[in-house]
């Protein structure tokens, strides 16, 4: 199946630019089997483009809430050019015979990004990864006929990723769209305030709370290290145990780094020892 088709000028859709070499995971990487990587990666480009929707600074809350829904009546069979890479989900969601809901709930939590700019507490970020991260590995586990008791474990690592990313981008998500992941109540205990985000380095109130943040999201990582065991594809558990790895070394980094302050990321050496760590966890089933 092609991928190639990019969006015409009347398309609703919203290309940032970015690309799977942005992100911190690999996607749809080598070691996903070729039958089934160009379908990963049309489900990677529906995502991207629905998040640079409603990431988009130049349209409002309700342009970007008109052209989600638009996407969604394409995924689900509305004709029309407008909305290209909903258009070629729907295909591969035919081809697969995928449920769609991972892609509904995406543009759910897409949604939420164009309307909620503050989250209360960890209950209501959790409850936001459930829809903006947790879709995806289930979506993945789903098109390799993966098991669901599978889900719990890639749930953790998803909302755990998702988690990483927001301490990584708290600085820019506050200042270009005046988004904050940071549970509010977090901030207030901790003498802090949303507007520290703004400042070139973290503030001892901020770090506290981001701190309580990296010690909330390692439970979740130690319980998605149980996920490659659990999965029975070697390419998937594989790239899962990679994952997991990735995922663990970013968050020794964030407790020792400052993202206001640096970007937090893994250079070419941390993400090799990553890799092979994730390896040789996959080739033991998933034991660390």
């Amino acid at each position: 199946m092609s991928i190639t088709r990019k969006p015409t000028a009347d398309s609703i859709e919203h290309a940032s630019g970015k690309g799977r070499g942005d992100e911190n995971f690999p996607v749809g990487s080598l070691l996903i089997a070729p039958r089934l990587r160009a379908h990963v990666h049309a489900f990677y480009r529906f995502a991207r483009n629905a998040d640079d929707v409603a990431d988009a600074c130049e349209l409002t809350p309700d342009e970007k809430l008109c052209r989600l829904d638009r996407m969604a009546a394409v995924l689900d069979g509305a004709p029309g050019d407008d909305a290209p890479s909903a258009s070629l989900m729907r295909r591969s969601l035919g081809q697969t015979a995928i449920d769609p809901v991972h892609c509904h709930e995406l543009l759910a939590a897409f949604r939420q990004d164009a309307t909620k700019p503050r989250y209360a507490n960890w209950g209501e970020l959790m409850g936001y990864c459930r829809l903006s991260a947790a879709p995806v590995g289930r979506y993945l586990l789903d098109l390799h006929g993966e098991t669901r008791d599978t889900w719990p474990a890639s749930d953790a690592l998803c909302a755990a990723l998702q988690v990483i990313n927001h301490m990584q981008d708290c600085g820019d998500d506050y200042r270009e769209l005046d988004r904050v992941y940071i549970p509010l109540d977090w901030l207030t205990a901790d003498g802090a305030a949303a507007e520290d985000l703004a400042f070139p380095a973290s503030p001892p109130g901020l770090r506290a709370t981001l701190d309580r943040m990296v010690e909330a999201t390692a439970p979740l990582v130690a319980t998605a290290a149980a996920l490659p065991g659990g999965v029975q594809d070697r390419g998937l558990r594989a790239e899962s145990a990679v994952i997991v790895a990735l995922a663990e070394r970013l968050l020794g980094r964030l407790r020792i780094e400052d993202p206001l302050a640096v970007r937090v990321k893994l250079g070419p050496a941390g993400i090799a020892m990553a890799a092979a760590k994730g390896i040789v966890r996959a080739w033991l089933g998933g034991k660390k």
